[in-house]
C-alpha cells in the first residue's frame, strides 16, 4: 500500500510535526514499506499456532513466597523514636 503525500501530511499534522518536502517523501516511502510488511504478516496462515503472550518458555523470576519468622515487638520498638503502650508513637497530623 503506497501512501500519498497528502496522507503523510495529514499524519504529520496529527503528530504536530513540521516536515520538509524531502522528509515527507522519505517518510512516505518508509511508512508505505511498513504497511506493506504488515499486510504480508496478515496473509500468513496461523491457524495451527496456538495464541501466546510470549515465545519464551514461562518462568518466574521471583522467589517462592515462603513464611519466615519476623522480629519481636520489643526488637521493632527498640529503634523507634517514640513508643507508647507497645506501639509506635507519631506526632498528630490533624489538630
Amino acid at each position: 500500500m503506497s501512501l500519498t503525500l497528502t496522507e503523510v501530511e495529514h499524519i504529520a499534522h496529527l503528530a504536530r510535526l513540521e516536515l520538509t518536502a524531502e522528509e515527507k517523501e522519505r517518510f512516505r516511502q518508509q511508512l508505505s514499506e511498513i504497511l506493506d510488511y504488515a499486510r504480508r504478516l496478515q496473509n500468513l496462515d496461523t491457524a495451527g499456532i496456538p495464541p501466546t503472550a510470549s515465545v519464551l518458555p514461562p518462568r518466574s523470576v521471583l522467589r517462592p513466597d515462603e513464611t519466615a519468622p519476623g522480629l519481636s515487638q520489643e526488637d521493632l520498638l527498640r529503634n523507634a523514636p517514640q513508643a507508647e503502650n507497645g506501639q509506635f508513637r507519631v506526632p498528630p497530623v490533624l489538630e
